[in-house]
């Protein structure tokens, strides 16, 4: 039995959204966009038929992983516990003398340009559990470390 894949309540919704618009648009715009690519003739030469067909197996590959992921997804209940770092908490870091906020998520609803860390990723893990305070040390590719400081979790 697959285990749990745990979201917050935005990241479900963020989900099920882009589930939503591949089901219900881009599937309609790839079907128009495949009769299009027919009416150009001979298919086994027909480099626009196939352009769209591989933007139909990503779009559908997508659609089965989303499927699998809300199939199984579980939305973290917040439970007012701000001592420690838990998955579904927002924490504000000081690093080399910047403050940085990140939310700590789960995997599938990961994005590190938009500050959401998964807890699976080396500083996700090593905040997990931390309190106001504490430093935390993470290996950085090169071999070296940078430490954290917890400010705040909220």
């Amino acid at each position: 039995m697959k285990k749990d894949i745990l979201l917050t309540e935005e990241g479900k919704a963020k989900l099920e959204a882009e589930l939503k618009h591949l089901i219900e648009e881009k599937r309609v715009e790839i079907t128009e966009n495949l009769r299009e690519a027919r009416a150009y003739g001979d298919l086994s030469e027909n480099a626009e038929y196939d352009a769209v067909r591989e933007e139909q197996s990503r779009v559908e590959g997508r659609i089965e992983e989303l499927m699998a992921i809300l199939k199984h997804a579980s939305v973290i209940q917040a439970d007012g516990d701000k001592s420690k770092v838990d998955i579904g908490d927002t924490i504000t870091v000081e690093v080399e003398g910047d403050t940085e906020t990140y939310m700590l998520v789960s995997t599938a609803e990961s994005d590190p340009k938009a500050g959401h860390i998964s807890v699976e990723s080396p500083l996700g893990r090593a905040l997990l559990g931390a309190k106001v305070g504490e430093r935390v040390e993470v290996t950085i590719p090169d071999g070296g470390t940078v430490t954290y400081a917890v400010k705040k979790i909220s």
